[in-house]
């Protein structure tokens, strides 16, 4: 799968506790990353945006635990996109 990089604007990346014991079994970690929007258009995070088929994206949601909800948002390419962030 090829991607392309892109930046997030006006977001930052905080830690989360996770409470769900299957995550925390699988993982092993007990705070993983999530996004918050912060409204500063000085907070920057850097990423990669791929192209993915409506299945992937469900298959991406049921991976996802109940802290984390999908929504669609605008990249500094002016592409836009889907990002996880905080509920």
């Amino acid at each position: 799968m090829q991607g392309e990089k892109d930046i997030l604007t006006g977001f930052k990346i905080e830690m989360l506790e996770i409470t769900d014991p299957e995550v925390l079994r699988k993982s092993k970690q007990k705070y993983h990353p999530i996004l918050v929007f912060s409204g500063n258009p000085e907070d920057e995070v850097e990423g990669v945006l791929f192209e993915v088929t409506d299945e992937e994206i469900l298959q991406a949601d049921e991976y996802e635990v109940d802290d984390y909800k999908r929504i669609e948002t605008v990249f500094k390419s002016g592409k836009s996109g889907f990002i996880y962030v905080g509920k």
